[in-house]
């Protein structure tokens, strides 16, 4: 195989993990949303707004969703990962603030630590 299809494949993965990510970020969410009675205005999306002045969801609201999306990926990647983190935190624009950026902050976070071994 050579380096372009190897490029190839791991770019399809990686597209492959991020859409589950936002699939399970999305379903953590829909629970949460029913278990508070949120109204939402459309079905979620990546672009759905969780924290912040646009936000859905309250801090407990936001900690229950990172608690409940730590637990599925590691129900379904088998990684234990930590998403609410000093370098989540400290981010000039909060992971928090929609379905798809928490979604990319989950995928950065598991690359990291594979990567780390």
């Amino acid at each position: 195989m050579g380096l372009f299809q190897q490029h190839a494949n791991h770019k399809h993965g990686a597209d492959l993990m991020r859409e589950e990510l936002v699939t399970l970020v999305i379903k953590a969410f829909q629970e949460i949303s029913e278990q508070q009675d949120l109204t939402l205005a459309a079905p979620p999306s990546e672009e759905t707004p969780l924290f912040g002045s646009d936000g859905l969801l309250d801090s407990m609201g936001l900690v229950t969703l990172v608690v409940a999306v730590e637990q599925a990926i590691e129900d379904t990647f088998g990684i234990s990962t930590s998403l609410a983190d000093e370098r989540a935190l400290s981010q000039r624009n909060s992971p928090f603030r929609t379905i798809g950026t928490l979604a990319d902050y989950a995928h950065a976070v598991i690359n990291a630590t594979a990567s780390n071994g």
